[in-house]
């Protein structure tokens, strides 16, 4: 075989390649994995919280959403305690703060508490973190200014204010666990048939020892949804009027 021979045929094997490059299946070039950072972390803490629940969350089980080691978690949050603490600052950050007005002023504060109890209902369990542990988040500081502001603005003394504020904190993320327990699938017809159990239950009990309890049942298993969450956000407020 000529070399001219040996040419043709290497050249040969060349276009051959080509046109069998052509017709194979594109291959998908491989997606770069998103590095870690706090903020996916905290976003899958809170996926797994609305999923199953507060208590699924570990660092372990983060990881393995994340498709990573425990340790790698470590270089963006400290620990669990801190995970908690910025999964709660998370839920803060999307509620709305109004501009302070005096003459609107409980119904600017209902209307906050409202927003952060529903973003606790969201995530079951999670309010719990917010029992747990002095707020270190920006973002859940950020709460606590808004309400300040709102509170001083008409007239409430700072110390006051200040109280009623962590008051406040407290009720919220203590109400959202209690309300889960008692209603888990926010269903409105087990709601009714609950209410219903119990004051069949308090007309059960013997007048005379519980007088009062079956004399006022109705009134006592009385209330609808959230009825009772603004009664005592409101009985909250009607003490720390301004001046006070």
């Amino acid at each position: 075989m000529t070399s001219q021979d040996k040419t043709q045929d290497t050249q040969r094997e060349r276009w051959a390649a080509q046109i069998a490059a052509l017709e194979a299946p594109a291959v998908a070039p491989r997606p770069r994995r998103e590095p870690l950072s706090a903020g996916r972390i905290v976003e899958a803490a809170l996926a797994i919280v609305e999923a199953e629940s507060f208590d699924a969350v570990t660092m372990r089980s983060v990881a393995t959403a994340l498709h990573a080691t425990p340790g790698a978690l470590y270089a963006h949050v400290r620990d669990k305690s801190e995970l908690d603490d910025l999964m709660v600052g998370s839920l803060c950050a999307r509620v709305d703060l109004p501009r302070p007005d005096a003459a609107d002023w409980r119904d600017q504060v209902l209307d906050v508490c409202r927003q952060l109890r529903d973003q606790y209902l969201q995530y079951p369990g999670i309010s719990q973190a917010a029992l747990q542990a002095a707020p270190r988040s920006l973002d859940t500081l950020r709460i606590n200014e808004g309400l300040l502001a709102i509170l001083l603005d008409a007239g409430v003394a700072p110390q006051t204010a200040g109280w009623a504020t962590d008051a406040l904190f407290l009720y919220i993320a203590a109400y959202s666990v209690v309300s889960l327990r008692r209603h888990p699938e926010e269903d409105e017809a087990a709601e009714t048939a609950d209410r219903a159990d119990v004051l069949e239950r308090f007309l059960m009990l013997p007048a005379t020892r519980f007088p009062n309890t079956v004399a006022h049942a109705a009134e006592l298993t009385a209330g609808h949804g959230h009825d009772r969450f603004d009664f005592t956000v409101n009985v909250i407020l009607s003490g720390i009027g301004p001046g006070r």
